[in-house]
Protein backbone atom coordinates (compact mmCIF):
# COMPACT_ATOMS: atom_id res chain seq x y z
CA UNK A 1 0.00 0.00 0.00
CA UNK A 2 2.80 2.35 0.69
CA UNK A 3 4.17 2.33 -2.98
CA UNK A 4 7.37 4.36 -1.71
CA UNK A 5 5.15 7.41 -1.02
CA UNK A 6 5.32 7.67 1.95
CA UNK A 7 8.60 7.24 4.18
CA UNK A 8 8.99 5.80 7.51
CA UNK A 9 9.46 9.21 9.45
CA UNK A 10 6.80 10.96 7.78
CA UNK A 11 4.79 7.69 8.82
CA UNK A 12 5.71 8.11 12.94
CA UNK A 13 5.07 12.03 12.42
CA UNK A 14 1.78 11.65 10.56
CA UNK A 15 0.22 8.92 13.73
CA UNK A 16 0.89 11.83 15.83
CA UNK A 17 -2.14 12.10 18.39
CA UNK A 18 -3.77 15.24 19.46
CA UNK A 19 -2.01 15.08 23.04
CA UNK A 20 1.03 15.01 20.65
CA UNK A 21 1.85 11.30 21.46
CA UNK A 22 2.63 8.24 20.05
CA UNK A 23 1.24 5.29 20.51
CA UNK A 24 3.85 2.66 19.66
CA UNK A 25 1.87 -0.28 19.16
CA UNK A 26 -0.60 1.63 16.98
CA UNK A 27 2.31 2.90 14.97
CA UNK A 28 3.94 -0.77 14.19
CA UNK A 29 0.27 -1.94 13.26
CA UNK A 30 -0.55 0.69 10.67
CA UNK A 31 3.70 0.52 9.47
CA UNK A 32 2.43 -3.61 8.68
CA UNK A 33 -0.59 -2.41 6.87
CA UNK A 34 1.38 0.15 4.66
CA UNK A 35 4.05 -2.92 4.00
CA UNK A 36 7.08 -1.56 6.40
CA UNK A 37 8.95 -3.54 8.40
CA UNK A 38 9.24 -3.50 12.20
CA UNK A 39 13.31 -2.81 11.70
CA UNK A 40 12.45 0.10 9.38
CA UNK A 41 10.64 1.74 12.03
CA UNK A 42 12.85 0.89 15.27
CA UNK A 43 15.45 3.05 13.17
CA UNK A 44 13.56 6.25 12.16
CA UNK A 45 11.88 6.22 16.09
CA UNK A 46 15.95 6.34 17.21
CA UNK A 47 16.47 8.85 14.80
CA UNK A 48 14.26 10.68 15.30
CA UNK A 49 14.59 10.87 18.97
CA UNK A 50 18.76 11.57 18.28
CA UNK A 51 17.54 14.61 16.27
CA UNK A 52 15.64 16.00 19.32
CA UNK A 53 12.02 15.11 17.58
CA UNK A 54 10.32 13.10 20.04
CA UNK A 55 11.52 11.65 23.64
CA UNK A 56 10.25 7.80 23.93
CA UNK A 57 9.57 6.36 27.53
CA UNK A 58 8.88 2.61 27.81
CA UNK A 59 10.26 -0.02 25.05
CA UNK A 60 8.94 -1.71 22.02
CA UNK A 61 5.20 -1.75 21.46
CA UNK A 62 4.66 -0.78 24.74
CA UNK A 63 6.46 2.57 24.00
CA UNK A 64 4.84 5.93 23.66
CA UNK A 65 6.15 8.88 21.82
CA UNK A 66 6.14 12.16 22.54
CA UNK A 67 6.73 15.16 20.05
CA UNK A 68 9.08 18.20 20.78
CA UNK A 69 7.30 21.59 20.72
CA UNK A 70 9.59 22.00 17.50
CA UNK A 71 8.47 19.15 16.00
CA UNK A 72 4.63 19.82 16.76
CA UNK A 73 4.64 23.34 15.39
CA UNK A 74 6.75 21.49 11.78
CA UNK A 75 4.59 19.48 10.89
CA UNK A 76 1.17 21.18 11.12
CA UNK A 77 -0.88 21.12 7.11
CA UNK A 78 -0.46 24.19 4.79
CA UNK A 79 -3.83 25.03 5.86
CA UNK A 80 -4.02 28.68 3.93
CA UNK A 81 -3.66 26.26 0.58
CA UNK A 82 -6.12 24.14 1.44
CA UNK A 83 -8.51 26.76 2.69
CA UNK A 84 -7.94 28.43 -0.87
CA UNK A 85 -8.14 24.95 -3.05
CA UNK A 86 -12.05 24.37 -1.85
CA UNK A 87 -12.66 27.81 -1.80
CA UNK A 88 -11.83 28.12 -5.65
CA UNK A 89 -13.58 24.43 -6.10
CA UNK A 90 -17.05 26.05 -4.34
CA UNK A 91 -16.79 29.31 -6.48
CA UNK A 92 -16.00 31.48 -3.15
CA UNK A 93 -13.07 32.65 -4.56
CA UNK A 94 -13.31 34.13 -8.03
CA UNK A 95 -10.35 35.69 -9.84
CA UNK A 96 -10.08 39.84 -10.20
CA UNK A 97 -8.14 39.02 -13.28
CA UNK A 98 -4.85 40.73 -11.94
CA UNK A 99 -1.35 38.84 -12.44
CA UNK A 100 1.23 39.76 -10.09
CA UNK A 101 4.88 39.30 -11.56
CA UNK A 102 8.07 39.30 -9.70
CA UNK A 103 11.69 39.37 -11.31
CA UNK A 104 15.00 39.69 -9.49
CA UNK A 105 18.36 40.26 -11.04
CA UNK A 106 20.82 38.85 -7.78
CA UNK A 107 24.80 39.52 -8.46
CA UNK A 108 26.79 36.64 -8.33
CA UNK A 109 28.45 37.01 -5.36
CA UNK A 110 25.19 36.27 -3.88
CA UNK A 111 24.05 33.47 -5.93
CA UNK A 112 22.86 31.33 -2.96
CA UNK A 113 20.94 34.04 -2.30
CA UNK A 114 19.72 33.72 -5.84
CA UNK A 115 18.92 30.58 -5.51
CA UNK A 116 16.92 30.55 -2.40
CA UNK A 117 14.92 33.38 -3.67
CA UNK A 118 13.83 31.48 -6.84
CA UNK A 119 12.70 28.38 -4.79
CA UNK A 120 10.62 31.05 -2.42
CA UNK A 121 9.06 31.75 -5.89
CA UNK A 122 8.26 28.77 -7.18
CA UNK A 123 7.05 27.31 -4.01
CA UNK A 124 4.42 30.31 -4.20
CA UNK A 125 3.31 28.92 -7.37
CA UNK A 126 5.29 31.39 -9.57
CA UNK A 127 6.13 30.44 -13.33
CA UNK A 128 9.33 31.14 -15.25
CA UNK A 129 7.99 33.76 -18.23
CA UNK A 130 11.30 34.59 -19.35
CA UNK A 131 15.11 34.93 -17.66
CA UNK A 132 14.74 36.18 -14.07
CA UNK A 133 10.94 36.90 -14.39
CA UNK A 134 8.22 35.03 -13.00
CA UNK A 135 3.97 35.08 -12.86
CA UNK A 136 1.47 34.13 -10.36
CA UNK A 137 -2.04 34.59 -10.61
CA UNK A 138 -2.58 35.22 -6.87
CA UNK A 139 -1.10 38.36 -5.02
CA UNK A 140 2.14 37.42 -3.39
CA UNK A 141 3.85 40.39 -3.00
CA UNK A 142 4.37 40.36 0.94
CA UNK A 143 5.68 36.72 1.20
CA UNK A 144 7.87 37.30 -1.87
CA UNK A 145 9.40 40.91 0.59
CA UNK A 146 9.48 38.71 3.50
CA UNK A 147 11.61 36.36 1.87
CA UNK A 148 13.44 38.93 0.24
CA UNK A 149 14.39 40.72 3.58
CA UNK A 150 15.37 37.21 5.53
CA UNK A 151 18.63 36.66 3.04
CA UNK A 152 19.30 40.42 2.78
CA UNK A 153 18.14 40.19 -1.13
CA UNK A 154 15.36 42.68 -1.04
CA UNK A 155 17.40 45.47 -3.14
CA UNK A 156 17.13 42.75 -6.15
CA UNK A 157 13.38 41.84 -5.99
CA UNK A 158 11.31 44.06 -8.06
CA UNK A 159 7.21 43.22 -8.26
CA UNK A 160 4.37 44.59 -10.60
CA UNK A 161 1.02 43.48 -11.14
CA UNK A 162 -1.08 43.70 -13.99
CA UNK A 163 -4.81 42.66 -16.11
CA UNK A 164 -2.68 43.07 -19.17
CA UNK A 165 -0.34 39.85 -19.82
CA UNK A 166 0.39 38.46 -23.25
CA UNK A 167 2.64 35.42 -23.13
CA UNK A 168 3.86 34.49 -26.87
CA UNK A 169 0.86 36.06 -28.18
CA UNK A 170 -1.22 34.72 -26.12
CA UNK A 171 -3.52 35.31 -22.91
CA UNK A 172 -6.39 33.86 -19.84
CA UNK A 173 -6.09 30.34 -19.75
CA UNK A 174 -4.03 30.19 -23.05
CA UNK A 175 -1.05 31.72 -21.13
CA UNK A 176 -1.56 29.27 -18.17
CA UNK A 177 -1.35 26.56 -20.41
CA UNK A 178 1.85 27.85 -21.61
CA UNK A 179 3.47 28.70 -18.08
CA UNK A 180 2.54 25.37 -15.93
CA UNK A 181 2.92 21.95 -16.67
CA UNK A 182 -0.84 21.32 -16.72
CA UNK A 183 -0.59 17.54 -17.56
CA UNK A 184 2.03 16.71 -14.83
CA UNK A 185 -0.46 18.44 -12.60
CA UNK A 186 -3.37 16.79 -13.67
CA UNK A 187 -1.78 13.47 -13.24
CA UNK A 188 -1.33 14.25 -9.50
CA UNK A 189 -4.57 15.07 -8.94
CA UNK A 190 -5.52 11.52 -11.02
CA UNK A 191 -3.53 9.91 -8.10
CA UNK A 192 -5.39 11.17 -5.55
CA UNK A 193 -8.36 10.75 -7.03
CA UNK A 194 -7.51 7.25 -7.00
CA UNK A 195 -6.27 7.14 -4.18
CA UNK A 196 -9.22 8.72 -2.43
CA UNK A 197 -11.66 6.73 -4.43
CA UNK A 198 -10.26 3.26 -2.91
CA UNK A 199 -10.22 4.82 0.57
CA UNK A 200 -13.93 5.51 0.34
CA UNK A 201 -14.44 2.47 -0.64
CA UNK A 202 -12.68 0.37 2.27
CA UNK A 203 -13.53 2.74 5.23
CA UNK A 204 -16.44 0.96 6.55
CA UNK A 205 -15.13 -2.11 6.41
CA UNK A 206 -11.76 -1.87 7.35
CA UNK A 207 -10.40 -2.77 10.73
CA UNK A 208 -8.70 -0.17 12.62
CA UNK A 209 -5.05 -0.52 11.56
CA UNK A 210 -6.05 -0.27 7.80
CA UNK A 211 -8.71 2.87 8.29
CA UNK A 212 -5.53 4.24 9.76
CA UNK A 213 -3.26 3.21 7.13
CA UNK A 214 -5.66 4.56 4.23
CA UNK A 215 -5.84 8.36 5.89
CA UNK A 216 -2.00 8.20 6.23
CA UNK A 217 -2.09 7.61 2.38
CA UNK A 218 -4.73 9.60 1.51
CA UNK A 219 -3.23 12.87 3.47
CA UNK A 220 0.56 12.02 1.58
CA UNK A 221 -1.17 11.68 -1.91
CA UNK A 222 -2.92 15.00 -1.40
CA UNK A 223 0.21 16.35 0.06
CA UNK A 224 1.72 15.01 -3.17
CA UNK A 225 -0.49 16.47 -5.66
CA UNK A 226 -0.56 19.99 -4.07
CA UNK A 227 2.89 20.83 -3.14
CA UNK A 228 3.79 22.12 -6.87
CA UNK A 229 -0.11 23.29 -8.03
CA UNK A 230 -0.28 26.69 -8.08
CA UNK A 231 -4.28 26.19 -7.61
CA UNK A 232 -5.08 28.54 -10.81
CA UNK A 233 -8.00 29.93 -10.75
CA UNK A 234 -11.06 28.03 -12.27
CA UNK A 235 -11.19 30.76 -14.81
CA UNK A 236 -7.73 30.03 -16.04
CA UNK A 237 -8.24 26.15 -15.93
CA UNK A 238 -9.85 23.81 -18.66
CA UNK A 239 -13.41 23.10 -17.90
CA UNK A 240 -13.01 19.43 -17.06
CA UNK A 241 -10.12 19.90 -15.01
CA UNK A 242 -9.67 17.02 -12.43
CA UNK A 243 -8.38 19.36 -9.44
CA UNK A 244 -11.93 19.98 -8.06
CA UNK A 245 -13.21 16.52 -8.89
CA UNK A 246 -9.54 14.79 -6.87
CA UNK A 247 -10.68 17.01 -3.78
CA UNK A 248 -14.06 16.58 -4.00
CA UNK A 249 -13.21 13.00 -3.79
CA UNK A 250 -10.81 13.10 -0.78
CA UNK A 251 -13.16 15.34 1.26
CA UNK A 252 -15.99 12.10 1.29
CA UNK A 253 -12.86 10.05 2.04
CA UNK A 254 -11.72 12.07 4.88
CA UNK A 255 -15.43 12.57 5.85
CA UNK A 256 -15.66 8.73 5.74
CA UNK A 257 -12.45 7.77 7.40
CA UNK A 258 -13.54 9.89 10.26
CA UNK A 259 -16.87 9.13 11.02
CA UNK A 260 -15.78 5.45 11.32
CA UNK A 261 -12.89 6.57 13.53
CA UNK A 262 -14.60 8.59 16.27
CA UNK A 263 -12.16 8.11 19.42
CA UNK A 264 -9.44 8.03 17.91
CA UNK A 265 -7.43 10.92 18.68
CA UNK A 266 -5.07 10.90 15.92
CA UNK A 267 -4.52 14.62 14.50
CA UNK A 268 -4.89 13.26 11.13
CA UNK A 269 -8.25 12.53 10.98
CA UNK A 270 -9.27 15.90 12.02
CA UNK A 271 -6.33 17.80 10.57
CA UNK A 272 -8.18 19.47 7.57
CA UNK A 273 -11.49 19.74 9.28
CA UNK A 274 -11.61 23.07 9.49
CA UNK A 275 -10.32 24.09 5.99
CA UNK A 276 -13.41 21.44 4.45
CA UNK A 277 -16.03 23.44 6.14
CA UNK A 278 -18.01 25.54 4.15
CA UNK A 279 -17.90 29.26 4.68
Amino acid sequence: MADGLISTRALVEAMLREDATIDAGELYAVADALGMGDQQVRLAIKRLVTEGRFTVAGRGRGAVLTATDTTRAGIEPDRDHVVLAYAQDRGLAPWDGVWHLAGFAVPEAQREARGVLRESILALGGAPVQGGLYACAHAWEEELRSAADAIGARDYLTTLSTTDLDVGGVRGADAARRLWPLDELAAGHRRLADTASTALARASGAGHAERLALTVGLVAEFTRAHDSDPLLPPELLPQDWIGGRARALAEKSWAALAAAEPDSPLRLLRWFDAPLQPH
